[in-house]
Order: structure tokens, then C-alpha cells, then sequence
């Protein structure tokens, strides 16, 4: 299934114990260069497309590792049991209806580039913005920047 305009996009573990299907565009896709992001994923910055779950179709079980965040709110990281590759996570700010997948993961990570780089007070210094894209140095206000469609999407899905 894909959504109205032909959007979907698959992704895996490394292993291939665990694959998903993103059957719509993302709502938002963050660029976060948090030292947290950096320690967790061992790079730079982390990449994540939040979608509403209900549009991940998942093949395989995950493992579900409760974890802390720097909001105090945790996250839930959903990794492979097998190779330990994290693939998506769930924020406790927002919630278990929608998937913040690891961009990394996708079979083409181009179909998902950032719509935001955030927290890029704490950017490694080496690493340019691109023109274009908007930068905040810590988070910022959906209504700022999110499309109202995709506002309602995640309304819709947390049932608001």
C-alpha cells in the first residue's frame, strides 16, 4: 500500500531478521545534532522520519529498549534482537503513535532528507547546514514549521 501520491519506502536491520515499509510520506523529518543523538548513534547527528505507526508496516519482532533522553521523557529504541541495529524509536513527549525511524535503515535514505536540523547549538563544527533547510540551535514549535497537513495527520493519530 502506498499513500495518495505514491510514497513508500522500505528499510531493514542489517541482518534482515527485521524489514518495514513506510506506506506515506513522513509527517517531519529531524536532523538532530543533540549530544545524546550523537552518543546513541555513534555519529554526528541522528536522521529521524516520524511517521504514524499506523502507516509501518513491520516484518519480523523487534526488541523494545527503554531509554533515557535528555528531556527527561525517555524513549523507547525498537532494535533488531539479532544484530542490535537500531530502527526506530518512540519519544515519551509524543507518544507510542508515531515511529521517529532511523533514517539510516532506509534501503534509499535520499527519499527522507531533513526537513530541520535541530539542537545545532551542540553541531559538531566540521558539519555545514544547508541552504535552505531550517536550523534551530535547540527544538522548536510544530506550528513554525510543520505543514498543516502533516499537523492534522499527527492529530489524527494521537486521536486529538
Amino acid at each position: 500500500m502506498t499513500d495518495a501520491d505514491g510514497f513508500e519506502a522500505g528499510g531493514h536491520c542489517d541482518c534482515g531478521a527485521v524489514s518495514y515499509r513506510m506506506t506515506a510520506r513522513p509527517l517531519f523529518v529531524h536532523c538532530c545534532h543533540c549530544r545524546w543523538c550523537q552518543r546513541e548513534s555513534g555519529s554526528a547527528f541522528a536522521v529521524n522520519a516520524l511517521i504514524e505507526v499506523a502507516q509501518l508496516a513491520v516484518a519480523g519482532e523487534t526488541e523494545a529498549v527503554d531509554t533515557p533522553s535528555e528531556s527527561g521523557n525517555g524513549q523507547l529504541i525498537h532494535r533488531c534482537p539479532t544484530c542490535r541495529v537500531a530502527l526506530w524509536s518512540h519519544y515519551g513527549g509524543i507518544g507510542e503513535t508515531v515511529a521517529f525511524v532511523r533514517t539510516g535503515t532506509l534501503d534509499d535514505p535520499n527519499l527522507c532528507p531533513p526537513d530541520i536540523h535541530i539542537f545545532t547549538e551542540s553541531k559538531a563544527g566540521w558539519i555545514a547546514l544547508p541552504d535552505g533547510v531550517p536550523a534551530v540551535p535547540e527544538y522548536y514549535r510544530r506550528s513554525q514549521y510543520w505543514p498543516e497537513a502533516a499537523v492534522a495527520r499527527l492529530k489524527a493519530a494521537r486521536g486529538r
